[in-house]
């Protein structure tokens, strides 16, 4: 042991470690019966762990043993670990101590002890380390002062009939209550004069003139290729199978027409070049600078996400941002609904590093709710409660969203210019798959999509949709009146509304306020599943909230467009339905045409015999009908690429653009039938009661096994098989007719596996096909999220084993302990037999080790503050050394 000295009691001159030995062996020489070998080797080890260059670690430890060896009393129970750590922090904080604002997470209220407030600024300083933070720090505050606004449930009553609206559960306490503000007679006044200025606005007489087209440019094919039906069919309608078979003939062929026509209006505005009610379109005056006054908050609610993925993206934005020169006028959230404990410490860590390296603390915030009510929309709402009146705008972000400041600066100069719009939607581009079906999918979006996104500007313009995220929303009118009740009855189709984006948009509109789709506002971007399994576990999902939707079809004050919107995302589902059902009446009519015997005079008066007459030819017309339905706007979309825009050259060429889209049209066709049956499975399950999970949606490819693709879709293969195998045997003509359909249902685990795999795709790309211009020309926002993306997988993989649990780091980590620490805030008066019962619980998880820790005792530490301050120093001066080493400590 060194020569440390330490200060006389008296405040004399300081003492040699010979006198303060000297002092002990005549006042207390039962201490030195006590391991202070062990006691230093601790010191060194928790100084390590903190940080402290290896030069200056045993100078300290050496005081800190003089400091415990003269100090009296001790406390009892006390031993040479448990006094020389506690001389080793209080030696600590006088040493370098506290800077003026680093203990700001202190300022409202005394909530921790002063070592913790001294790892909090060491930490936030960077002590000890090259990029360390001289002179007084901001406020460490993981979220802002709470400035709190009420957000009142919206009414949703019928127009013809008014169901008793169930009360919601208070979000604190689980008491029952009523709904936040009383009810009205009708709207406010402000509402109504919005309401009667949005009539005066020059698009909406032209919003309806264009739904009128589109309406008769759907009705009148439809009616005609209905009438072709009733002639292709033998008894001409006759029968009650026939005229289902039409009926359901006219539904999916105007299903198909909408999209036909959408995609044909697109093309007609992108080869315009503009549309003048665009909301992208700078005017005369062009777009104003942001206003100093003006803040914005961008907001990303999560829920177990890949944290480095969420933190790389977040990074990238936040850099963008920074580089326009705008970034003071804009404030992040990461908004948490993550329940398990690992995840929980690995998005606190990742939000402090991130402050740390970017001087982020005052302006990126973090939260993390314990109470997880009506998910994504619950913890919006949570927000607006809390925080809405700090801003006018909120950008909202899914966990796999990225988006360029230029872009994010450009949607609040869009908000500023246009003071009637609460909502404006950007059109986000589908990247980083691998996958093969990940590829398909981005390639359609990519190829396709703007043509289709244009051409739902051109019928919605300003009663456009929200699709959730990638969107900027005017704060105060979001608060007031997209606040969400529950729907009467139990799930599926009652309880929380589950696909609230829509919904919100409608209440939104209902207000008076306009939404708009920003279709070709570049620089916003988002991810696609990986899989077909992963895309029909999304699915299912979305199917249930949409079909929810259907109820609120007569909700009163809602316009015509949100009406159409709710029956268009319902009917996206239930067309699958309706598929299947004319697919199973076709089979059934043709089986019957091959078994019973023609019936060539029926009963009553007639003159001449009845001919049961098939007419294919007229069935091809209608084939080809709908296949130029289905496939016209991809040519015109591709066409567009090549010859209008000429960026065929980023898609990997003229030739590889031209190879990709056949090859796309091939697996979209093997993929329909195997969605339509899904979604089948789905919409007759939510209407017998059947309700799903809402899980969160992976976010990096996964590949999948045949066991996953033959429990999914084995009985689709099976049942297939029986339908073509039947119908082969009873009506071989009209097996061929249906054999595209069934026989990509007899292949389906095959086609789920082999799509999914990763080196298929990275072949294809290799190849070329299904290349887009953000993997030609990654735009820099991308590239640094691969960039953050891989420096926070090396940092993770550096972690010793046991140190990549989360949970294990808050205990043991000194600085991760004391960011946890500071973030649950202040003690909690808990009653006797609760503090008992958590104490006995520390000890159990203390003693057997993280591995032998659940869930539930993980959250229970995780969310007590005493219990973190107690097991992290009762580990750290524990003298097992076996007990240690299941923490991952070792001397």
């Amino acid at each position: 042991m060194s020569n440390a000295v330490a200060r006389s009691p008296e405040g004399g001159a300081p003492l040699s470690f010979g006198e303060v030995l000297a002092r002990v062996l005549s006042q207390e020489p039962g201490r030195l019966l006590h391991d202070w070998k062990q006691a230093r080797q601790r010191c060194l080890s928790y100084l390590s762990a903190l940080g402290v260059p290896a030069q200056d670690r045993g100078a300290l430890a050496d005081e800190a043993i003089a400091h415990a060896l003269r100090s009296e009393p001790w406390s009892e129970g006390g031993d040479a670990l448990s006094q020389s750590l506690a001389a080793l922090r209080q030696l600590l904080v006088e040493r370098y101590p506290v800077s003026g604002g680093a203990h700001a997470a202190g300022d409202r209220a005394p909530e921790f002890d002063d070592f913790v407030a001294w790892r909090l600024d060491a930490t936030a300083r960077r002590r000890w380390t090259r990029d360390e933070v001289p002179g007084p720090l901001p406020p460490t505050n993981a979220t802002p002062p709470i400035v709190r606004r009420g957000m009142p449930h919206a009414e949703l009553e019928r127009r013809f009939f008014r169901p008793r609206t169930e009360p919601d559960v208070a979000e604190l306490n689980g008491r029952t209550r009523t709904h936040n503000a009383p009810r009205t007679s009708g709207a406010s006044k402000e509402t109504s004069d919005r309401r009667l200025h949005r009539q005066t606005l020059p698009w909406t007489k032209v919003a309806v003139r264009r739904r009128l087209t589109l309406a008769a440019l759907v009705a009148i094919p439809s009616i005609i290729a209905s009438q072709f039906m009733l002639d292709v069919l033998p008894q001409k309608g006759g029968t009650v199978i026939e005229v289902a078979i039409v009926l359901f003939f006219a539904a999916l062929f105007g299903w198909i027409s909408i999209g036909f026509w959408t995609a044909l209006l697109g093309i007609f505005t992108l080869v315009r070049r503009q549309d003048r009610f665009a909301v992208t379109l700078p005017g005369e005056e062009g777009f104003a600078p942001i206003d100093a006054s003006v803040r914005t908050a961008i907001v990303m609610p999560i829920c177990e996400e890949p944290v480095e993925r969420v933190f790389a993206g977040l990074r990238a934005i936040h850099d963008s941002l920074e580089r326009t020169g705008s970034i003071d006028r804009f404030e992040f959230f990461v908004l948490s609904d993550s329940a398990d404990p690992a995840t929980a410490i690995r998005e606190e860590e990742a939000w402090l590093d991130w402050c740390r390296e970017t001087g982020g603390f005052g302006r990126i915030f973090y939260r993390r709710r314990r109470v997880r009510l009506k998910r994504k929309s619950g913890n919006v709402a949570d927000f607006c409660r809390r925080w809405g009146n700090r801003y006018r705008y909120m950008i909202m972000l899914d966990a796999d969203s990225v988006m360029s400041g230029d872009a994010l600066v450009r949607l609040v100069q869009m908000m500023e210019k246009h003071p009637t719009a609460g909502m404006i939607q950007t059109a986000p581009l589908a990247v980083y798959r691998r996958s093969m079906f990940g590829r398909v999918q981005q390639f359609t979006a990519r190829a396709y999509g703007p043509m289709f996104c244009a051409g739902l500007h051109y019928w919605q313009l300003g009663d456009g949709q929200y699709w959730g995220h990638n969107t900027i929303i005017r704060c105060k009118p979001f608060a007031d009146h997209c606040g969400l009740p529950p729907l009467p009855g139990k799930p599926p189709l009652g309880g929380d509304i589950l696909s609230h984006d829509f919904v919100e948009a409608a209440l939104m509109g209902r207000a008076g306020w306009t939404i708009w789709l920003a279709f070709d506002l570049p620089g916003s971007y988002e991810e696609t599943p990986s899989s077909l399994l992963e895309e029909m576990k999304r699915d299912r999902r979305w199917c249930q909230g949409n079909l929810q939707h259907v109820r609120l079809l007569f909700t009163e004050g809602l316009f015509g467009a949100h009406r159409a919107l709710f029956l268009n995302g319902a009917l996206s589902y239930v067309s699958a339905l309706l598929w299947f059902c004319f697919l199973l009446l076709s089979t059934a009519e043709a089986i019957q045409f091959a078994l019973r015997t023609p019936e060539y005079f029926p009963p009553g008066p007639s003159l001449f015999p009845q001919w049961p007459v098939w007419r294919p030819d007229w069935a091809l017309m209608l084939l080809a009908a709908t296949c130029l339905i289905l496939f016209l706007p991809k040519i015109l979309s591709i066409a567009y690429i090549i010859f209008k825009t000429r960026t065929a050259r980023a898609f990997g060429g003229v030739t590889r653009l031209l190879l990709s889209v056949p090859l796309e049209i091939v697996l979209s066709s093997l993929f329909a039938p195997i969605r339509m049956l899904f979604h089948t499975k789905f919409v007759l399950l939510n209407l017998l009661g059947r309700t799903v999970g809402w899980k969160s949606q992976p976010r990096e490819d996964a590949e999948t096994t045949w066991r996953e693709a033959a429990t999914h879709h084995g009985l689709d293969t099976v049942f297939a098989t029986v339908w073509a195998t039947a119908l082969y045997g009873l009506s071989p003509d009209y097996f061929w007719w249906v054999m595209p359909v069934v026989g990509a249902l007899i292949l389906s685990v095959p086609i789920s596996v082999m799509v999914s795999k990763i080196g298929l795709g990275d072949s294809v790309r290799g190849f070329g096909l299904f290349t887009i211009p953000e993997e030609t020309d990654p735009p820099r926002e991308l590239r640094e999220v691969e960039a953050n993306l891989a420096v926070a997988k090396t940092r993770t993989a550096a972690l010793p084993p046991l140190q990549d649990d989360g949970f294990v780091r808050a205990v043991v980590d000194p600085m991760m302990n004391a960011v946890h620490r500071a973030l649950l805030g202040k003690l909690r008066s808990l009653r006797p037999d609760i503090a008992e019962a958590r104490g006995t619980l520390l000890d159990q998880v203390l003693a057997e080790g993280p591995g032998r820790a659940d869930s539930r005792s993980r959250k229970v530490i995780l969310n007590d503050p005493s219990l973190m301050d107690s097991i992290h120093r009762r580990l750290w001066q524990h003298s097992d050394a076996a007990l240690l080493r299941r923490w991952g400590i070792g001397d």
